[in-house]
């Protein structure tokens, strides 16, 4: 391999554009090719972005042996299947969350991966933005203390169609593996794995999860409070309380954002970050790194880290009795 990254996108959407964007400021790479459903939407993004190369489906996309990593942008149901087309032809995947649609495909995915000897990442992205690197060595430091207690919340507003991938069953629509998934993440991140979980939703009438609200308990009586929702703008933070003081993790938490810090005697301290991108380059960077470097498995997204957090989605999937 060369000391550049040949980078494709695989899917052309929202979060897709997003990838591309900061793509472009990330040392070693190269923005080499996209592929999407149509010729006519690869070609329009590969002009938009700068891309050497476009293909109208995802098979002549994978099929090119000069790209070195993908990206998977691609709706939830699909991410097992194109990221297994992907190692099977031996290229590095960053996955867009939820990694996949439940534990079984996950584990399926990792095992591949393993088989061929080819890197692999969720592409949770918050957690390599600093101001979230920075809460969780602060929480690892103790400085505050030992969390007591957290919540964390995201939610918007969006006029519900069955064509928005967001609200599409079939595609994995819905609040909780969405949106959902952040707040979990942060539970995981700065807590751990919960002993117990209560949940509950409310439900669109295609039997998508419209709203969940997630309460997860640990020992010593410590609670983690999530929600997500379709229906209504919520503030997107995450405040965790310490026994010497507050975090407030300020809108919106799981983008590049400001830190609060409160001690206990009041006095507020502001954390900036001063972010000048979207804030994808800095998963970007880290997957190039390792790539160029022959790892197999990040050591900060870690396979067992998406097998928690997929393992959580399921089981809470589970209690509010929502199947796909």
């Amino acid at each position: 391999m060369s000391s550049k990254i040949n980078w494709a996108i695989l899917g052309t959407g929202k979060i897709a554009r997003k990838f591309a964007t900061d793509l472009k400021v990330v040392p070693n790479t190269v923005m080499y090719a996209v592929g999407s459903r149509t010729k006519e939407s690869a070609e329009r993004f590969s002009k938009e972005f700068n891309f050497e190369n476009s293909y109208g489906s995802y098979e002549a996309l994978i099929n090119d042996e000069n790209i070195d990593a993908i990206y998977i942008a691609s709706p939830h149901a699909y991410h097992f299947e194109h990221t297994k087309m992907c190692l099977e032809k031996g290229i590095a995947v960053l996955c867009e969350k939820p990694f996949a649609m439940n534990s079984n495909q996950v584990q399926e995915m990792i095992a591949l991966a393993r088989e061929k000897d080819v890197l692999l990442m969720e592409a949770l992205w918050t957690h390599f933005l600093p101001h979230y690197q920075f809460v969780m060595d602060f929480t690892q430091k103790k400085t505050f203390g030992k969390i007591k207690s957290m919540k964390a919340d995201f939610g918007f507003f969006r006029e519900f169609s069955n064509d928005d991938r967001v609200f599409n069953k079939s595609l994995g629509g819905g609040s909780l593996l969405d949106i959902g998934i952040y707040p979990i993440f942060a539970a995981l991140t700065l807590l751990g794995l919960p002993d117990g979980i209560k949940a509950s939703a409310t439900f669109f009438d295609n039997g998508a999860d419209a709203t969940c609200s997630m309460e997860f308990s640990y020992a010593n009586n410590v609670k983690a409070f999530l929600e997500s929702s379709l229906i209504e703008e919520t503030p997107t933070e995450a405040i965790i309380e310490y026994e010497k003081g507050t975090v407030h993790i300020l809108r919106k938490f799981h983008e590049p954002s400001k830190v609060k810090l409160i001690d206990a005697n009041g006095t507020v301290e502001i954390k900036d970050f001063n972010y000048t991108t979207i804030g994808y380059n800095y998963e970007t960077a880290h997957f190039t790194e390792l790539l160029l470097n022959g790892a197999k498995e990040s050591p900060l997204m870690n396979f067992d880290k998406s097998l928690k957090i997929i393992g959580l989605l399921d089981k809470v999937r589970e209690l509010i009795g929502l199947e796909y």
